[in-house]
Parts: C-alpha cells; structure tokens; sequence
C-alpha cells in the first residue's frame, strides 16, 4: 500500500542542517558584519515600532491629562523649563568641580576649562540591568547625529556611553556593566585611576590603587579626560570603601556612582569638543543659535 505521506529527510539531518547553518551565519556576522544591514534594517523597522507600540498605552494617558488642560501653550513653556533646568543643573555640577580644582592648581586659572558642550536631551525607552548587561535603550539614534562612544549624563553625573546605533534610537552600555571602564580622578587630591563596573548599578570598583595613596571615604571622583572620549570634570561616583588588607599588592577601593541609573528617565547626550563641527540638531542649540538660524 502506498504511504498517504511523503517521507522527507530525518529530523537528525534536519539538525545538523540546520546547526552548520547557523555556524556559518555566525561566523560571517563574526569576521565580516555580513549580517550588520540586516541587524539595522530590523532595529529600524521592526524593534523600534514595537517598542514605540508598547509604550503607546502610557503615551495615551500622559495625552489624557494633558487634555484636561484648557492652555496647550503652558504646557509647552513647562517641558521647555525642564529641559533647560536639566541643562543648568549638568552647567553647575562642572562649577562645582572646577572651584575644588581651582583651589589645587592656581597657577593655571586661565586654563580651566570652561563649561559649555553641546548636549541633546534624550529619553529612555527601556532600560536592562542584568549582572551581565547593563544598557539602556534611548530614543535618539542617527538622525540625531548621535555617535557610537557619545557620552550620556543626567541631572547628578555620568551614566554611560553609546555602543550601538540605529535610525531613530540607540543603545547606551551604564558605567555599573561589568564590560565597561572610565578613566577618572580623586577631585581632592589629583589621583588618577580608572572605575570598572560591577554590575551592580550602586558600586563601581578602582582598581590598582596602591596602599599609600592619598584617598579617603567620600571623596567625589570625576572624569578625567584621559583618552578623549568622556569630556574631563563631569561627576562620576563618590567613594564609600576602602580595604587595604595586609599582603595584597593593590587596595580594593569601591564608589557608589551619582548618576541615578536606575530611576533617570530624561538623559543628555554630550557631543564633546572634538567632536562638535558639522552637528546641527535643533534640541541641542540655545535661543540666540536659533536666532541666527532663522
């Protein structure tokens, strides 16, 4: 009797199929980005709405309360207030870095440096704090001119940078991910050092501190410069532990990051000097730009 169903290969053959299929794949994603476009097209296209859908039900009722407002215009001039108050407070965070700084160099007042980069407020979309991934998801990517490395910053300090770029958002690696690193330096007294994440978003570790080194608890650490990706003077953590244990080359120092990167749900995206040529995005310049623009 002939079978009613057609006998196709193996569900082992399948498998193996299927498994060396894939080891290809990767391997060409690997030494080629070939599957890069790809991963674009797909953030662009098809992650982006789904999490713009998502978000559509809070969306609605942030829409309904402003309903019930009878003067559009207020609530204009109120978002704009918080934008620029987010802006003053980043402007008073470097001041305040800069007097302690002043008090230990004197000799170089008219080389500080001045306050002033060009930042974009940005909002997070999604936010993963995992011990072994600790990103967040911003809504601000290419068509913002924003770069991979860009350095991004709340209303108390520094909170990461972006690693991966797509049309309409982008990712940010926290300082907290275990895979991240930050050169910085002692506010008080110089020292200089380099603040690895745990992932834990509450500690940041300093490694290769020698038992001698003029450190104390509390001391404010901020960003020194080093390696022209992070601008130089912007908050970064606070030491809360120092353990010089006896036979150990080096003391195991902890602090407690500023930022709040858990709870921030409006960032600034920072173009540092280097960077700032060509950029033009609107969000980004005061009203005397615009002014001249127009």
């Amino acid at each position: 009797m002939q079978s009613l169903f057609l006998q196709g290969p193996s569900v082992t053959l399948r498998t193996i199929l299927l498994v060396i299929a894939s080891i290809v794949v990767m391997v060409a994603d690997h030494r080629w980005h070939a599957l890069e476009t790809v991963r674009d097209a797909i953030e662009s296209y098809v992650v982006y709405p789904l999490r713009y859908t998502i978000n559509v039900p809070s969306q609605l009722v942030d829409w309904g309360d402003e309903l019930l407002s009878s003067h559009q215009q207020l609530l204009d001039e109120n978002r704009k207030l918080q934008e620029q108050q987010l802006r003053a407070q980043v402007s008073l965070q470097k001041l305040s870095v800069l007097e302690k700084e002043n008090d230990r160099l004197r000799k170089m007042l008219s080389a500080q440096p001045k306050v002033g980069e060009l930042v974009l407020v940005a909002e997070i979309l999604a936010i993963d704090l995992d011990p072994y991934k600790q990103q967040v998801i911003l809504n601000k990517g290419r068509n913002k001119d924003v770069y991979i490395g860009q350095p991004i910053i709340d209303a108390w300090g520094v909170m990461g940078q972006v690693v991966h770029l797509g049309l309409f958002s982008s990712t940010a690696l926290l300082i907290s991910d275990p895979s991240h690193a930050i050169p910085v330096q002692v506010s008080r007294s110089g020292l200089r050092s380099t603040a690895f994440g745990t992932g834990n978003s509450q500690s940041l570790e300093l490694r290769y501190i020698p038992h001698n080194a003029d450190l104390e608890i509390g001391d404010v650490i901020t960003t020194s410069g080093l390696g022209g990706r992070f601008p130089p003077n912007y908050p970064v953590g606070r030491i809360t532990s120092i353990e010089r244990a006896a036979g150990e080359s080096f003391a195991t120092v902890l602090a407690e990051p500023v930022a709040h990167l858990d709870r921030s749900r409006e960032v600034l995206l920072v173009w540092h000097k280097m960077q700032v040529k060509d950029v033009v995005v609107s969000e980004a310049v005061d009203d005397e730009s615009e002014g001249e623009k127009k």
